[in-house]
């Protein structure tokens, strides 16, 4: 089963995340079939391809519960925009 997940980066004491595509069983660090974006926790940097994600979502991926509030936060912010 394939799932968008977070991918650990950055350095010691100061991870930043990738949002990816991967299957299930891969590690937490493994190789990834696509890249939508990163997160990053301490300055709450957020940057998602959101059509990619939905595409891959309408595909049967399956989401975190960490990435579907990052989800939702990139979702709600475009609506207050528009």
């Amino acid at each position: 089963m394939l799932k968008i997940r977070l991918k650990r980066c950055g350095r010691k004491k100061y991870p930043v995340y990738r949002i990816v595509l991967m299957n299930s069983m891969s590690k937490r660090d493994g190789r990834a079939i696509e890249e939508f974006g990163f997160y990053n926790p301490h300055n709450k940097e957020l940057r998602l391809n959101i059509n990619r994600v939905e595409n891959r979502l309408k595909q049967g991926a399956k989401t975190t519960i960490t990435v579907q509030g990052l989800i939702r936060r990139v979702q709600s912010i475009s609506d207050k925009t528009n």
